[in-house]
């Protein structure tokens, strides 16, 4: 077994030497840059890294456990993972300083915890600028995360999440780079599921929707096997949370003539809990100037004594931000304005889709209108372009047919995109331009979804299961 003095893959380019001096340069070990420029590069071997078949585990698996228990390790709350993450955290302690944590307190004689030489070894882990609150009010667990807008918008409201997962590795350095924490991987493995901790309160979760199969008449909990949501709906059965929160697309609704609703509806019933009648819920109703509709369920288990007269979603009142009041304050690079040849392209494809009677295309967004729900892929970008004339050089930064129009065409850049959903402008972009289109384009609507928790911890006060 290689220890962690071969840590390096030799595609890495680099000596554990290296490594040592760098630490020394910087006087601490800054696990975002580590994650975000060599974790595809490195791999810290030991014991203490295998995971429960024996295989080493993957330096941002690893991350996981570290940074979810360093968050947690001074919570009351019981971590089912404590004593690999503390082995994990003594051997990257080792591979960074060279000496164990233990020896090196012994050998200097110093009063220093282990938590405070933790603390010192990842500095960024407590800078992240959205930290749980100090005194939280109540707890959630974080799944299908993506970049965090459930975990945004009930930190906002005074949760700690004590339990985050995402299976995309670019995601995940968002994610990290923001709360502190790395998400566990993939949730439809046991090996996941078993790190959450027992006891949270409400359980988040924006689900992907794939086709569920209805060849048998139950129409339950059993029918939901191989779909993602039946892995939220076996949590919700084995953990037993106050109340969950889900969010999808509002196709579900309709989905195979609406009995996939059916089926879904009947699952949450069969694993123990009331149902509200779900909503849609359009963002643009909150505070972003997005039309973004989609569907919320919430539920709340059924032995708290809430019924679904009990709840009641926010009221969508009026429009109040109009694009013009997210486009960034000053000129965008070149980069985001379309070439020549691209417009005539994107002129022609919705001719053609106009003369069959389609309604497909590019969509031009005034200043003083609202921008199309943003989507990954297909026209995603090309349905919100704007009009922006302040940029007076467009000398083209990357290859492009024909040259940069002079008609002031552009795309919304992706900090216009995170304004969209909600996210501030202390929210740090992390990754390349295509990641994070595809990481705002995927999120909820900050917002919407914090008045709809708001609403659920109401109506959980009023029944004095939490505290207000």
């Amino acid at each position: 077994m290689k220890n962690f003095l071969s840590a390096l893959t030799k595609k890495a380019g680099t000596t554990n030497n290296d490594y040592l001096q760098m630490k020394k340069d910087t006087l601490a070990f800054s696990l975002f840059d580590f994650c975000k420029k060599r974790a595809d590069k490195v791999e810290i071997y030991g014991q203490e890294s295998l995971d429960e078949q024996g295989e080493i585990l993957p330096f941002i698996e690893q991350a996981a456990f570290v940074t979810h228990y360093l968050q947690l390790k001074d919570s009351n709350i019981s971590i089912p993972y404590r004593d690999k993450a503390e082995a994990l955290l003594n051997l990257w302690y080792e591979f960074v300083v060279g000496q164990n944590i233990k020896q090196k307190i012994q050998d200097n004689h110093v009063a220093e915890s282990p938590a405070a030489l933790q603390q010192y070894l990842f500095p960024d882990l407590f800078q992240a600028p959205f930290q749980a609150p100090h005194n939280p009010k109540f707890t959630f667990i974080d799944l299908f995360a993506g970049i965090g807008g459930f975990r945004m918008a009930l930190q906002n409201l005074g949760g700690e999440c004590v339990f985050s997962s995402e299976w995309d590795e670019q995601a995940r350095k968002t994610y990290y780079a923001n709360y502190g924490d790395v998400p566990f991987g993939d949730i439809t493995k046991e090996t996941v599921k078993n790190k959450i901790p027992q006891g949270f309160d409400i359980l988040c979760a924006g689900f992907p929707c794939q086709a569920f199969s209805l060849a048998g008449k139950r129409l339950g909990f059993e029918e939901t096997r191989g779909t993602l949501f039946f892995d939220v709906a076996e949590i919700l059965q084995r953990y037993q949370p106050k109340a969950f929160f889900l969010e999808n697309v509002k196709g579900l609704v309709i989905h195979d003539k609406g009995r996939t609703f059916k089926t879904i509806l009947k699952a949450l019933d069969e694993v123990g809990y009331v149902v509200p009648d779900p909503q849609i819920v359009n963002a643009m109703y909150f505070g972003v100037p997005q039309h973004r509709e989609r569907i919320y369920i919430v539920g709340f288990r059924k032995d708290l004594g809430i019924s679904k007269e009990d709840f009641t979603y926010p009221e969508q009142k009026e429009v109040t931000k109009k694009w013009i009041d997210v486009r960034e304050e000053n000129p965008v690079p070149a980069k985001y304005y379309l070439s020549t040849q691209y417009i005539q392209t994107l002129i022609n494809h919705k001719a053609r889709h106009e003369a069959k009677g389609h309604g497909f295309g590019y969509d031009i967004i005034p200043d003083d209108g609202v921008a199309h729900a943003i989507v990954v892929g297909g026209m995603g970008r090309e349905s919100n372009l704007v009009i922006d004339f302040r940029q007076t050089d467009l000398t083209p930064t990357t290859r492009i047919k024909g040259e940069v129009n002079r008609q002031g065409w552009r795309k919304m850049t992706p900090r216009e995109w995170a304004r969209l959903q909600g996210y501030p402008d202390d929210f740090r972009i992390v990754v390349a331009d295509a990641s994070a289109y595809k990481q705002f384009g995927n999120s909820v609507a900050v917002p919407a979804i914090q008045a709809t928790a708001e609403q659920i911890l109401n109506t959980l006060s009023q029944h004095g299961i939490i505290r207000k």
